[in-house]
């Protein structure tokens, strides 16, 4: 069966992608961005690899940025443990890859080259890995094929599998589970997971509940972001603040409504409107929205501060620093495709609300059933449950109480995933064979 879905991804699937990936260039600046930052992808690597000191290699993949924030913890014990180890860093997605080139624990940071069965060969005769962990779902089967072929082993950390994902539809299902079948460790955030996978019928991995690394990343991150002051304590005086993380224009039409309502009630309300795609274009429909409403000013210019009811962050980067000013924070995504990160609100003990499009992450689910989070699916039902959370001191503090909890409560996934990596670099160190 292996055979027949090689051949058929191959000689279907792939140049149809590719060919989709062409066209779509022309009108999605973004798909042609990662076209034009392959190209020359194997000149650069071969430089960069010749670089490299003797020691290790793990290959890490990510598809974009936010999963690579799940790979960092892990990557960062590795390197304290294990200063001889090279990292590899890969990423599907241009908007990982062009954020993530200064990130100073990884030898090489690249994009991974097209799934193409010439392409992964020629991707693993330069790096040569002696391991691979794949983050979260982005797996690519020619490379997964041709690292099993080389008997490099493969680790999927954060693995998950949606019940309603396409992966487990009957055709779908069995091409995925001739890929599957050749990972040696399947390591799932929850027992869950753990079913979804077993439901393909796999003999071949070890598949475990481990936990998610973005517990532990984003307390590493907010144990430094505290000590960070990026916005003026002059300007957050006195004020109720509401942090917007990652706010899409559907997020803001239900969202600046009822913060307009909200100020009536709580006139020393600041909102923090941190915009997921903060271009120019994005930021002025913005300020139309507001404009002879509520007086706003942009990030950038916040040293010109006159007391302006609405800050809109025009950069990228800083929400989780963002988040340590709120006394209440609303995650974007959720009337969407799907919402963000809610963990990053979480761990400062406030509450999270968040829209009804949540249920293609665990954690907002998670968060709601401890009281940590409210659903809202409209600007009044946003309207009824933020100003109560204002309003009323010990809800607040009571849901922030319980939302930090539940971050604390899953911390340690690092640590159990290192597990089933430090055997494979002892034994790389020893010289021993696989």
């Amino acid at each position: 069966m292996r055979t027949f879905w090689m051949f058929l991804y191959n000689m279907l699937f792939i140049p149809v992608f590719w060919a989709s990936l062409r066209l779509l260039g022309l009108v999605n600046s973004k798909v042609r961005r990662g076209i034009r930052g392959r190209n020359g992808l194997f000149e650069r690597l071969e430089g960069e690899i010749a670089k490299l000191q003797p020691g290790p290699r793990i290959w890490f993949h990510s598809s974009s940025m936010g999963e690579f924030e799940q790979a960092k913890p892990i990557i960062a014990a590795l390197k304290e443990r294990y200063p001889s180890v090279r990292i590899i860093v890969t990423f599907f997605s241009p908007s990982g890859y062009e954020h993530s080139r200064t990130y100073q624990l990884a030898d090489v940071i690249t994009y991974i080259p097209f799934d193409s069965r010439r392409s992964a060969r020629r991707f693993l005769d330069l790096v040569r890995p002696d391991l691979s962990v794949m983050v979260r779902y982005d797996i690519w089967p020619n490379h997964i094929w041709e690292l099993h072929r080389r008997d490099i082993p493969v680790i999927i950390a954060n693995a998950t599998m949606s019940r309603h994902t396409m992966r487990r539809l009957p055709c779908i299902r069995s091409m995925h589970r001739t890929v599957y079948e050749t990972i040696g460790t399947i390591l799932a955030v929850a027992p869950s997971d753990v079913e979804a996978f077993r439901a393909f019928g796999l003999r071949g991995p070890h598949i475990e509940p481990i936990g998610d690394t973005r517990y532990d990343q984003v307390a590493v991150r907010s144990a430094g972001a505290r000590k960070r002051s990026i916005v003026p304590q002059q300007v957050l005086e006195g004020k109720k603040v509401l942090v917007a993380g990652s706010s899409w224009p559907e997020d803001e039409s239900i969202l600046l409504p009822s913060f307009l309502e909200i100020r009536r009630s709580v006139p020393d309300l600041l909102l923090i409107l941190v915009p997921h795609e903060p271009t120019l274009e994005h930021i002025e429909d913005v300020e139309r929205d507001l404009a002879g409403q509520a007086e706003s000013i942009r990030f950038s210019a916040l040293n010109e501060y006159n007391g302006e009811s609405v800050i809109i962050v025009d950069s990228i980067g800083i929400l989780l620093v963002l988040y340590a000013c709120a006394h209440l924070a609303y995650v974007g995504g959720s009337f969407r495709q799907g919402i963000h990160n809610v963990l990053e609100a979480a761990v400062y003990g406030i509450p999270v609300l968040f829209g009804p499009r949540h249920r293609n992450s665990h954690e907002p689910l998670m968060l709601v059933e401890r009281g940590g989070a409210f659903v809202v699916s409209t600007t009044e039902e946003l309207t009824r449950t933020a100003m109560n959370l204002l309003q009323d001191e010990s809800a607040r503090t009571t849901a922030g109480g319980r939302a930090s909890a539940f971050v604390q409560a899953n911390l340690g996934a690092t640590q159990r995933i290192l597990r089933f990596i430090e055997p494979h670099i002892t034994r790389i160190q020893d010289g021993k064979p696989q």
